[in-house]
């Protein structure tokens, strides 16, 4: 048996990286999972390959509207939600603050807060009434450090973790945990400000205290499991960070912003 068998699931940003990873452990373990995915191609492929059990719904994790559907989605599907994880990411740009500007800030709120704030609240209900529910929010070492050049993403994720904070202290009488991972792994997002910061790719193991940056499904994974089973009901309101100990005296992350 698995630990999820007769559990719902959505990830959103499931067609790659961390989310793919999470989708795909979740699946092995029993779980029917909706695959969130804006980019369609990746998304119905991840849900292809992980079979019967898992369900592509496309969905924009900035909207409010798109978000609910997708939890709407998710009942009509498989006639309940057990599980929520909010994962999803796209569209930020390495630069100093000053110079970010007003459509990139509200773009990261929308898709690191707000998107996954109106997910919560959509869950809710369903969670409620059934009194059990496990919300597994991604968020980032990059706002707990205070990394240069993602002004929007660090903010939009610590505003995601005072979220989770809140949610867990407000919803645990329900039966729902509300938890947070900090990771660090190679995603896709990670791949793409590597390649456009290639200065920082040998830095990027080198600084880790175990040598090197994890892998999502090896890594990364299992934590969102544990987070989601039965095995972390007394557990909420946490944030857990999968770094390879990246957290403990911070980060030498340091790129070129006037390059």
């Amino acid at each position: 048996m698995g630990q999820l068998d007769g559990r719902v699931a959505i990830v959103t940003g499931a067609g790659l990286g961390i989310g793919q990873a999470i989708a795909q452990r979740f699946v092995e373990e029993g779980a029917r999972v909706v695959v969130a995915e804006l980019n369609a191609e990746t998304g119905r492929a991840a849900a292809e390959q992980l079979g019967k059990n898992a369900h592509f719904v496309q969905t924009n994790a900035a909207q409010k509207a798109s978000v609910e559907a997708m939890v709407a989605a998710a009942v009509a599907k498989w006639g309940t939600l057990d599980i929520l994880v909010n994962n999803a990411w796209g569209g930020g740009r390495i630069g100093r603050i000053e110079k970010k500007t007003p459509e990139l800030m509200e773009h990261g709120l929308a898709i690191g807060f707000l998107g996954p704030f109106w997910a919560m609240c959509a869950a809710h209900p369903i969670l409620k009434a059934k009194g059990y529910g496990r919300i597994v929010n991604i968020c980032s070492l990059n706002g707990v450090n205070a990394h240069m050049g993602t002004a929007e993403y660090n903010t939009s994720k610590e505003a995601l973790r005072a979220a989770t904070r809140t949610a867990a202290r407000e919803w645990a009488p329900l039966g729902i945990t509300a938890n947070v991972i900090c990771p660090a792994a190679k995603s896709a997002s990670f791949a793409a400000t590597m390649g456009a910061h290639p200065e920082l790719v040998a830095a990027a193991d080198a600084s880790n205290p175990m040598g090197r940056i994890g892998d999502c499904y090896d890594d990364i994974s299992p934590v969102a499991l544990f987070l989601a089973s039965e095995g972390s009901r007394y557990l909420t309101g946490n944030t857990l960070f999968v770094d390879g100990g990246s957290h403990i005296n911070g980060s030498s992350w340091a790129p070129n912003l006037d390059a």
